[in-house]
């Protein structure tokens, strides 16, 4: 590379040396200088090719700038300036050539595009911005360096700038190289959809192996319980069916086939039926006459079985968490308008300002399209929606064949396995789109402002896959679409707070902390109580109080005896002392980064409950299936790869955007895709893995009776 020495010289001299250098560098074979001669000689224009490095010292003395007049096959360059000081801060300016030049720190943010400097800056040029097919590049030095995360002026802080007096003069490298060709953009794009259209054809083979094993089954007509004998299909005609009012889940253990007789033909559904019919209306009540007595003993058993918390009718169930789906489509529809606005907003002041400090890009990494300053962020989200969508159609698969079976009234359908609820798995998925979706809202824009769209879905995915998990043995006790949805409105509400008010303003982490210590208390206790824990008395705004010290005073000093449900204690132990410790850590650190620190709670307690889960099952000589056992395989592995990438701080904008800049890198994957695009890629396959995962753990259990499927 050729690299020419540029001296700050005052006046004349300047002028006629950095001429000389300019003809020197722009000449042709001929000696003759390249083409784009002006009416008037700016001081300090340098004509500068591509692929070129000039290696100069600046001073804060004006007039120093660069001309580049882009070649015939080059539509658009990245402007590479590379320093080895962080101060002084400067400013580096990409302008079209008209009069006047704006080249002092008062007036270089008035015309072209331009981006704070300390030690790194890069700005992408497309060629149909500048009908002249040429610029200037200008470089100013700012008379302080507060804008660049100096030390603050003393006319702001009230103490002396220790950065006020250094020597005001940066040796700066300028590198323009020509950037991507619209290819690249085509093969990025096949790349990004086949590569996840292949999990598509992927579903598709397992989809087809699984039906031919089925067949298979079928015309042997035997199946085999989970004592290991095998048992005919046929040999058990299922009159049984779940009309209103009937104990859903419950086992008749008079009946020696398993299956249920209905006292007489007339309580028998009428054909086309449909089971989840609006005439239900979702509610809380039991539809066994004698159930408000009876689950207060059923519930408090030490040991419980699946068939203990199956007992409401199924149209009722399953309307309940049909609810979390149509909700959440709602929560999307009105979350995500306003979000997009936001963000086109945002990109058209960067656009009609040229103010690049207002997004936190990877700026040797962005590539433009369009109006779109990083459309490559964007597109990586793609995985997001198209696997979200992909588990939707699998979720509807399992759905379909599940009603079928209902309609067959078979066996293994009625009083087999774990009751089947798809309302939640429905739920997982559209919010699973929704989150490419404000993934890539975020990005149009990257900044403090917008980052708790990047993370709103994730919360309510995390609180999703918990409910979830919880519900798959605790089906008539999970918590209602509303209360579930309130929770994490208030969740983000306080993400919010923490966005605006969280770091310097303690009274807010002492505020969040005790919510999130009582939260955790308040909660362990219903699910250790199975939702029995009432506070009742005449004295009921102390009976709560009342009744914790009774039962530790009984249980902790009277007796010191075992806990009733030791299983479920061990975990609650366990994720108090978790969560507290996140509560200690927000009340010294204070992490600026508030609504990452919140997805990090959510994150840990549903890996806490997931290895409990997995545990527990193990330990009830539970079996892992191939899918589910390759799921778990994968949804570690690509989440170990996931987080490497994710640790690529690649910019952050909880510093000044010329410090963000200095973490910027080059594009690893195509030439298009930096490391936080291959974080998008990889999290979307983990978060798929991780829902497959949920809908197959307990597939080893659709052959075995549910009063001897344990709940833990």
């Amino acid at each position: 590379m050729a690299r020419v020495p540029v001296a700050v010289v005052p006046g004349a001299l300047l002028s006629a040396l950095l001429w000389a250098a300019a003809t020197a560098a722009g000449a042709g074979p001929g000696g003759s200088p390249t083409p784009g001669a002006f009416d008037r000689l700016y001081r300090g224009a340098v004509n500068i090719s591509a692929e070129r490095v000039y290696a100069f010292a600046y001073s804060r003395e004006p007039g120093q700038y660069f001309l580049y007049k882009f070649p015939q096959d080059v539509d658009s360059v990245i402007i590479k300036v590379v320093s080895d000081a962080v101060y002084p801060c400067s400013v580096v300016s990409v302008q079209d050539i008209v009069c006047p030049v704006y080249d002092l720190d008062h007036n270089v943010e008035f015309d072209g595009v331009y981006q704070s400097m300390t030690k790194q800056a890069a700005i992408t040029v497309q060629r149909k911005d500048f009908p002249g097919e040429q610029f200037f590049v200008v470089f100013v030095i700012k008379p302080e360096d507060y804008a660049c995360g100096g030390s603050v002026p003393s006319s702001i802080h009230g103490n002396v700038n220790r950065t006020w007096n250094l020597q005001r003069t940066k040796n700066l490298q300028v590198t323009i190289v020509p950037s991507i060709k619209k290819s690249v953009y085509v093969q990025a794009m096949f790349f990004s959809f086949l590569s996840f259209l292949s999990f598509y054809l992927g579903s598709m083979v397992v989809a087809c192996v699984h039906y031919i094993r089925v067949q298979r089954k079928a015309s042997s007509g035997r199946l085999r319980r989970e004592d290991g004998s095998e048992i005919m299909t046929t040999s058990h005609p299922i009159t049984a069916s779940t009309p209103e009012g009937s104990s859903y889940g419950a086992i008749d253990e008079s009946s020696s086939s398993g299956g249920r007789q209905l006292s007489s033909p007339e309580l028998k559904p009428p054909a086309g039926y449909d089971t989840d019919s609006s005439v239900e209306e979702e509610s809380d009540f039991d539809t066994m006459p004698e159930i408000e007595s009876d689950k207060n003993v059923i519930r408090t058993k030490v040991f419980l079985y699946l068939s203990d918390l199956s007992r409401k009718d199924r149209r009722i169930v399953s309307k309940k968490y049909n609810i979390y789906f149509w909700n959440i489509i709602t929560i999307a529809v009105f979350y995500a308008l306003p979000v997009i606005q936001l963000v086109i907003t945002y990109q058209t002041v960067v656009n009609v300002t040229g103010n690049q400090d207002i997004c936190y890009y990877n700026f040797l990494c962005a590539h433009p399209l369009g109006v779109l300053s990083a459309f490559n962020n964007i597109l990586s989200n793609v995985g997001h929606m198209l696997l979200g969508f992909l588990f939707l159609l699998i979720v509807l698969r399992r759905n379909i064949l599940h009603r079928r079976a209902m309609e067959l009234k078979d066996i293994y359908t009625l009083d087999y396995g774990i009751p089947k609820h798809f309302g939640l798995f429905y739920a997982m998925g559209i919010a699973l789109m929704m989150e490419g979706v404000l993934s890539a809202c975020y990005h149009v824009c990257p900044n403090y402002s917008n980052f708790q769209f990047d993370t709103s879905f994730m919360y309510m995915i995390a609180g999703l896959c918990m409910l979830k998990l919880y519900q798959t043995r605790h089906p008539d006790i999970n918590a209602s679409a509303y209360s579930a949805y309130a929770s994490f409105a208030v969740v983000i509400c306080l993400a919010v707070l923490g966005v605006v008010f969280g770091k310097n303003d303690m009274w807010l982490w002492v505020i969040f902390s005790l919510i999130h210590v009582l939260a955790s208390l308040a909660l362990s206790t219903q699910i250790y109580y199975m939702g029995r824990f009432k506070i009742d008395g005449p004295d009921s705004d102390l009976g709560l109080f009342r009744r914790a010290a009774m039962v530790l005073y009984t249980d902790c000093i009277q007796q010191c005896s075992r806990p009733m449900y030791m299983d479920r204690m061990v975990l609650l132990i366990v994720g108090n002392l978790v969560n507290w410790s996140f509560a200690i850590f927000g009340l010294v650190y204070r992490p600026r980064d508030f609504a990452s620190y919140i997805l990090g709670i959510f994150i840990c307690n549903l890996l806490l409950y997931l290895a409990f889960y997995i545990i527990m099952k193990i330990r009830s000589s539970e079996k892992l299936l191939p899918i589910p056992l390759f799921c778990i395989v994968a949804t570690a592995v690509v989440w170990a790869a996931a987080l490497y990438f994710f640790f690529q701080n690649l910019s952050s904008w909880e510093e000044t955007p010329a410090e963000s800049r200095e973490k910027n890198r080059p594009c690893i994957l195509l030439g298009f895709f930096d490391d936080h695009d291959v974080w998008h890629f990889l999290s979307a396959a983990a978060l798929f893995f991780s829902f497959l995962v949920l809908l197959t753990l307990d597939d080893d259990l659709d052959t075995v009776r549910r009063d001897k499927i344990p709940v833990f």
